[in-house]
């Protein structure tokens, strides 16, 4: 069956011209999908039961199914548990701001890359995630919510980059006019580092942000923490982090998580600022949140305050994350394994 949510609208066209129909039922149909967000062919009023029918038949509609929704009594942030059509689960997180709501997205089930502190690749990768059911993790939301989202992070479980022709077709429905219109400026793309997939994404010259996990400033520390450091140097990343700017225009964003003892030393402060300070970038200082599985813990309050002034005082825009929905297993990964790990008792 052919996954129509993954569709653009000229697809759609073309394909219901191939059913006989015209093309302004295409239009309409989008409109339903992708504006007001129905659950179901059988939620369209205004489509012919014939056509619903032919469209049944037809087309795999993919709607994704709350499992689990856990709300944080600390910040009201709240993470989503999504089950998949083939019993596979997923998940996201929804932040509210000041400025709008974020949901924060998974772009696969599972992550074979391996970092070390993270809880999604534990169980390696199952599968890549459609561009529909990206999709659905924000169009779930805005429903269960009853808000708009206006930022969108590919930021939770998976590796963007590693999902990368499913992920473009994504940012493609997402940011058209027919669908929510979400501005390019408000996506961030996070990756670990491939190369050759961020050079070509600069050449897309979309107005999205590019957020890199660095998390260290030497290739041997790198490699201790992520695998994709034995493949590509951080000289390598540096030079598509340049290309990206001057393909797009746009300063790239610098993912760092603080592990206590790790790279949070004024050493590693300084080796930071010598790599990024040539750069039109920002540094994203994360606190890292600790799971179970590994020994690693958090900076103390005093390093990372010192962390992020010598960056200041040598210019660099720095901020620290504020640290959102820790109390509701808010790293990613860590509710999608605690799900399994009780289905499996």
């Amino acid at each position: 069956m052919i996954d129509i949510k993954s569709m653009t609208l000229q697809e759609l066209k073309e394909d219901m011209e191939k059913l006989g129909e015209k093309a302004f039922r295409a239009t309409q149909i989008y409109g339903w999908m992708h504006q007001k967000l129905v659950r179901s062919f059988d939620d369209m009023s205004n489509i012919s039961s014939a056509l619903k029918e032919k469209c049944k038949e037809r087309y795999q509609y993919t709607t994704l199914k709350i499992v689990r929704m856990q709300e944080s009594k600390i910040d009201g942030t709240r993470k989503y548990l999504f089950e998949l059509h083939d019993g596979n689960v997923v998940e996201s997180v929804w932040m509210k701001y000041k400025h709008g709501n974020s949901v924060c997205i998974s772009s696969q089930v599972g992550c074979r890359m391996g970092c070390a502190f993270c809880a999604s690749t534990l169980d390696g990768l199952e599968r890549n995630l459609t561009a529909s059911e990206m999709l659905d993790q924000i169009y779930s939301i805005s429903l269960h919510t009853g808000e708009r989202v206006s930022n969108v992070v590919v930021m939770g479980t998976g590796e963007p980059m590693d999902n990368y022709e499913n992920l473009l077709k994504f940012l493609r429905l997402l940011t058209a006019e027919e669908g929510l219109h979400i501005s390019q400026r408000n996506i961030t793309v996070s990756t670990c580092g491939i190369v050759p997939k961020m050079r070509e994404l600069a050449e897309e010259k979309l107005q999205i942000t590019l957020a890199l996990s660095l998390h260290a400033t030497t290739d041997e520390k790198r490699k201790k923490l992520m695998p994709i450091a034995n493949k590509y140097s951080i000289k390598e990343l540096m030079e598509a982090c340049r290309y990206y700017f001057e393909k797009t225009g746009r300063r790239i964003t610098f993912e760092y998580s603080l592990v206590g003892g790790v790279n949070d030393t004024n050493e590693d402060a300084a080796e930071l600022i010598a790599l990024v300070n040539e750069l039109n970038c920002h540094v994203n200082l994360i606190p890292v949140n600790p799971i179970k599985e590994r020994d690693f813990v958090q900076s103390e309050n005093e390093a990372i305050q010192a962390f992020k002034n010598k960056l200041e005082k040598n210019r660099i825009n720095v901020t620290i994350r504020r640290e959102m929905g820790r109390d509701i297993d808010g790293a990613c990964g860590q509710l999608r394994r605690r799900h399994k790990e009780q289905s499996l008792q």
